[in-house]
């Protein structure tokens, strides 16, 4: 299996609502390091898994969106906990869709597989991972 990745960074701000996150209830903020890893058995064409500039102008209109903003003000987000876990499957959904639509390149239909990882430090990160 062929794998690319690109990379991209965000900050936001939010809160969890739950004992579970004990001082994390309040509002707080965080960086994500934003990795998408695409993924297919063989290269298109061009020899390519995908376009890496056109994946990572992609990741960093999808990552644009919560720049600085706080999640619990957003519409898509209400009654949600923005775990780290939970943003990884969102961030994949809209990855998807960029996919789907074609803004990623016309080799992107090859594609077999996607795993979305947000790094909150050195030490801990979570992903989403799921084939195509």
């Amino acid at each position: 299996m062929f794998s690319l990745c690109v990379r991209d960074h965000v900050m936001i701000a939010h809160s969890f609502r739950g004992e579970v996150f004990g001082p994390a209830q309040r509002l707080h903020g965080a960086t994500y390091v934003v990795d998408v890893e695409f993924r297919r058995a063989e290269l298109d064409v061009n020899g390519l898994v995908v376009d890496i500039g056109r994946a990572s102008d992609a990741l960093k209109a999808v990552v644009g969106d919560y720049a600085y903003r706080n999640l619990d003000e957003m519409p898509e987000f209400e009654g949600k906990n923005t775990t780290t876990e939970a943003l990884a499957k969102v961030i994949f959904d809209k990855m998807k869709a960029k996919i789907d639509s074609g803004v990623v390149g016309p080799g992107s239909d090859g594609l077999a597989s996607m795993k979305v990882s947000l790094h909150e430090s050195h030490v801990a990160w979570a992903a989403y991972d799921a084939e195509l």
